[in-house]
């Protein structure tokens, strides 16, 4: 292995910026401390588990099913809701 090596030719990777996309989420606590948990146990970072989950989702193509308590304050009567 050299001493030093000369990057003064090197360049960016163009293709840098279409890998990973640095965004804001808003993500309740109990999600946060199960993927942390669960990251720990594998040892790989909570993030990195999160965006395989979700790039898993998006490959397979699945879809959240989404139900919402008849009776509770602010649900405007909203019915329960499921999507396949």
């Amino acid at each position: 292995m050299r001493s030093e090596y000369d990057f003064s030719q090197s360049r960016k990777n163009p293709y840098v910026k279409q890998l990973k996309r640095q965004i804001t989420m808003r993500i309740d606590a109990a999600a946060v401390d199960y993927f942390k948990q669960m990251a720990a146990e594998m040892g790989m970072p909570y993030q990195n588990l999160i965006n395989l989950f979700l790039r898993d989702c998006a490959i397979q193509k699945r879809r959240p099913v989404l139900q919402w308590p008849e009776d509770t304050p602010g649900s405007g009567g909203r019915r329960s809701h499921q999507r396949s």
